[in-house]
């Protein structure tokens, strides 16, 4: 019994351009928010949620949509294509009208500009803002107007080394709030992103379910955890690719708070569109799925034998339902926690440890690619649950070092912290979901798909917004904090779990460890 991995990865093309899309959305749409239209990190939050708001009921939707498809090219590759497609060229739209909302914002076009700095001071220096912590504070009584430029130009030149606090504290929130007066004045634009950023985030809900729901279609149940560690990979490099892409475009550094997307956005529409075909023309949807059937005959695993069981339904037993609830719940919370650091994570690092959040999320991508593939044998060894349990303890103590990281601690120290992550996500990433669609017919595939990905949502719904109000409220270093302490309590949900294990291996024995091992 051994996974086809070309085939795997054509697949994963799909899962490619759809992570490839999501690093570069989580990085730089909180950093528009808050640099050109000036909101508060809670604001950010909430607009951050609303993919995950509309993925609570666009997800299940689409997925069971795609499982009663009836289409000659396959039940999910239609969507997987309409779903792309609206979504690169709304992207691309969103870049245009973040480029508008600079025209609004010349006197600040250039933040290593001193008359623009002088500007902003002479705009706020009466008016009381806030600090990271929650202070208030009034320009004018803490800076002259020629103190208060000379901060900023130390900080732009030089950008690798920042570390004078006064430019989170003072200079970001007072530039932050002349944004957000600018766009009070003018909420047009605004109103315009937030509309085509919905369709985007239609769009993408459009091709995920099906994306996603395509590999336990084409993969034998006891292959789906190194099938999914292939797709995760496939999509880490996607991932990997556009924080390549934004080191080259400089979007982390402080020099670019304001600078125009439009070429970053079509470079990535680009890729997008580029993995896109490249599954066209590899992947026959069709003739997959019809082999994955006759091997499933070859080997026994009647459940997974004939094809009309595509359109059939099981009902859950207690002890199974029990168990679904349970790795749900665990989903929510490790969610709760990892999407809390990659939402604001962009903003953390620029404002707290002053460093290249490109280079860091790399590491941990990178980490995380090494590892899909061990984990995916190791699992197949000892077991999806023990395997998420390791994985939820590693990630817990990254979150946790964390906590005590700031500008200047050692930046291999942070390399290290995030390397660990990495290995920690692919853990639990790889396994999560094939311990989810184990328990359901061909029939429920991506209604189980839509259930897995409702339940990651639902916490990408509550904890921007949760954890951006603390930020606001607390301080930017309740981050960290926030996360370890949910990634900790998925560690308890996750004992309690009976079901979702490959079940081959439990009906053949040692036939079926030895069917492991000769892949």
């Amino acid at each position: 019994m051994k996974l086809n991995y070309k085939r795997t990865i054509c697949v994963g093309f799909a899962f490619f351009l759809i992570c490839a899309f999501w690093q570069a959305y989580d990085n730089t749409i909180p950093l528009i928010l808050t640099n050109k239209f000036g909101m508060k990190q809670t604001w950010s939050g909430f607009i951050m949620a609303l993919d995950n708001i509309l993925a609570l009921f666009l997800l299940p939707l689409f997925g069971s949509l795609s499982d009663r498809s009836t289409s000659r090219f396959g039940r999910r590759t239609p969507f997987i294509v309409a779903g792309t497609l609206v979504a690169v060229v709304a992207f691309v739209g969103l870049s245009f009208v973040d480029a508008a909302q600079l025209k609004h914002l010349s006197e600040v076009s250039a933040i290593d500009d001193p008359v623009a700095m002088q500007t902003i001071y002479s705009a706020e220096q009466d008016q009381s803002l806030l600090t990271p912590e929650g202070d208030s504070f009034v320009l004018s009584e803490l800076y002259t107007a020629e103190e208060f430029t000379a901060i900023q130009s130390q900080i732009t030149e030089g950008d690798s080394t920042i570390t004078n606090p006064d430019y989170t504290n003072y200079v970001v929130p007072a530039r932050q709030a002349y944004a957000w007066q600018t766009t009070a004045e003018s909420p047009s634009t605004l109103i315009f992103f937030i509309l085509l950023l919905l369709i985007v985030l239609v769009s993408m809900a459009i091709a995920r379910s099906p994306a996603v729901a395509l590999m336990p279609d084409v993969t034998m149940k006891p292959l789906r955890s190194k099938a999914n560690a292939v797709i995760n990979l496939m999509g880490s490099a996607g991932g990997i690719l556009v924080l390549i892409l934004g080191m080259v475009f400089a979007t982390s550094a402080v020099r670019n708070s304001l600078m125009s997307y439009v070429g970053y956005f079509s470079t990535i529409a680009l890729i997008m569109i580029i993995a896109l075909v490249i599954f066209l023309l590899t992947v026959r949807e069709p003739k997959f799925v019809a082999e994955m059937h006759k091997d499933s005959e070859r080997y026994g695993l009647l459940e997974d034998a004939d094809p009309e069981e595509d359109h059939e339904h099981k009902k859950l037993g207690p002890g199974e339902r029990t168990s679904l609830l349970l790795i749900l719940s665990s989903i929510v919370l490790w969610f709760m926690g990892y999407n809390a650091i990659t939402s604001k994570y962009s903003v953390y690092a620029s404002n707290i440890l002053h460093k290249d959040y490109n280079f860091t999320l790399i590491i941990a991508q990178a980490a995380a690619i090494i590892s899909y593939l061990p984990v995916g044998i190791i699992a197949s060894k000892i077991g999806r649950k023990k395997t998420i349990i390791a994985g939820v303890i590693m990630l817990t103590t990254a979150f946790t070092a964390g906590i005590f990281m700031r500008a200047d601690s050692p930046t291999l120290i942070m390399n290290c912290i995030f390397a660990l992550a990495g290995i920690a996500w692919a853990t639990i990433n790889v396994n999560s979901f094939p311990m989810v669609v184990e328990m359901c017919s061909g029939g429920d595939v991506g209604k189980y798909t839509g259930y897995y990905y409702s339940a990651s949502m639902a916490a990408q719904v509550v904890t921007p917004v949760f954890s951006g109000y603390l930020m606001d409220k607390l301080g930017m270093t309740s981050l960290f904090p926030y996360a370890a302490i949910f990634t900790g309590l998925a560690f308890f949900t996750m004992l309690f779990v009976r079901h979702g294990d490959s079940r081959p291996e439990a009906k053949h024995g040692l036939d079926a460890l030895e069917d492991m091992d000769s892949d």
